[in-house]
């Protein structure tokens, strides 16, 4: 990293180059194996290729009979086909009896097609008596089969590397004769909230003390994002914040709430304020401006300096830290994909800088949108993020909103939200 002169403040720089400088000196992580059960919400690290054809054989596809589709020529309620049965089928059998003319043989759905027969006929248009089966209709040659091979063959993609493990893709890959994935290892994560104010949620607070809101916020989102978290808290006195860094110098990642502004007790700019390991920028968002992004070395974790206000905090971990994460674990897509919505009614915006503002979202017949908090988006007004499930983005240009603009929105927990690229 170039040497920076952290207490010096940088002009304002765009959301957009600030992340472009933290997705530079973000690594990937290692890569491990684990068993399918373990996988869910991990990242594929390495494509996941079939190693068993999906139906890995041609089977039925209905409760019926295997025949011989020549044997049916004819076959109608008033005429229907007589089939000496040979036996049955059943769904696990490995057993391949052979069909000769004028035979069929009782089979069950998903049990693997006799090699002699090309057709199954559903019971529902036949008749047994004892060891024959009448036939009403002839049906067409290939019915209610499944084709081995049909959905995939060994060697065929079934997920790709990037992709998020859901159940379904799991399940895909479970079918595909696998039973671990390669995935990128979980990113370690440690949040230090700083400030002599904080006290822990519940403790009775005296004057000038508040809970301390963005341990359990931080670290709940990394967990959503895939992080491993803890949670510490340092106060503002000396050596506090040093001694909390060291004791979690096993994380990938460092997010130090409060402390990066340029007022007197700021303990995150203090201590790093000398060196050239972390840098301070303010940058053309609301909330959030006062930022700090760095690495402890070429292999130590990367830190982030997040203001102390929880919305601003909240915003900045959507923004910033959460395409980090994602970086890290080798997601195809690091980004959410906007989507327009139509405001409810008129909301104020900050003059030259892009407004990221917590909202609530409605799908109607179209998407509707509208601010989560009556007065805002206050870098404070943290009780109203619980009305939020999205947010919205608005570009630096736009002076106001006014009710029936289109708005860009993001839902918060969508994963279908990260299945296409950023839009630009």
């Amino acid at each position: 990293m170039p040497p920076h002169a952290a207490n010096t403040i940088c002009s304002v720089i765009t959301a957009a180059e600030h992340l472009n400088r933290i997705l530079a000196l973000t690594p990937e992580l290692d890569v491990e194996s684990v068993a399918l059960p373990e996988a869910r919400g991990r990242f594929l690290a390495e494509s996941a290729i079939t190693a068993l054809a999906v139906p890995p054989w041609t089977n039925s596809a209905m409760d019926g009979y295997a025949v011989r589709f020549e044997d049916l020529a004819g076959a109608s309620k008033a005429t229907p086909v007589k089939l000496r049965l040979l036996g049955d089928v059943p769904a696990g059998s490995g057993d391949d009896p052979v069909i000769g003319r004028g035979e069929a043989v009782r089979i069950m759905t998903g049990a693997p097609l006799p090699s002699t027969a090309d057709t199954v006929i559903h019971q529902e248009v036949t008749e047994r008596d004892g060891q024959t089966v009448a036939v009403h209709d002839a049906l067409a040659r290939g019915r209610h089969i499944r084709r081995a091979g049909e959905d995939r063959a060994v060697g065929d993609l079934v997920a790709p590397a990037g992709l998020e493990l859901t159940p379904e893709s799991l399940a895909a890959i479970a079918s595909a004769g696998l039973g671990e994935v390669s995935v990128s290892r979980r990113p370690r994560l440690a949040v230090i909230s700083t400030g002599d104010e904080l006290i822990a949620p519940g403790t009775p607070a005296r004057r000038g003390q508040i809970p301390d809101s963005n341990g359990l916020l931080i670290s709940m989102l990394a967990g959503d994002a895939g992080a491993l978290p803890e949670i510490d808290h340092a106060g503002d006195g000396p050596g506090e914040l040093a001694e909390a860094i060291r004791k979690h110098g096993g994380a990938d990642v460092l997010v130090l709430t409060g402390g990066v502004s340029v007022g007197d007790y700021e303990p995150v700019k203090s201590l790093f304020e000398n060196g050239d390991s972390v840098r301070f920028d303010r940058i053309a968002i609301q909330p959030g401006k006062p930022q700090a992004f760095g690495r402890l070395g070429d292999e130590g974790p990367v830190v982030f300096g997040l203001p102390g206000n929880p919305v601003s905090a909240w915003v900045s971990f959507q923004m910033f830290v959460r395409p980090a994460l994602r970086k890290m674990q080798r997601a195809t897509h690091l980004f959410p994909e906007p989507v327009p919505a139509r405001a409810t009614q008129d909301w104020n915006t900050p003059n030259g800088r892009m407004q990221i503002i917590p909202v609530r979202i409605e799908d109607r017949n179209e998407r509707h949108v509208s601010p989560a908090a009556a007065g805002g988006s206050g870098s404070h007004l943290i009780a109203s993020l619980a009305g939020a499930n999205g947010y919205a983005i608005v570009d630096a240009e736009v002076e106001m909103i006014r009710s029936g603009d289109l708005v860009s929105t993001v839902r918060l927990r969508d994963p279908e939200q990260f299945n296409h690229p950023r839009g630009e």
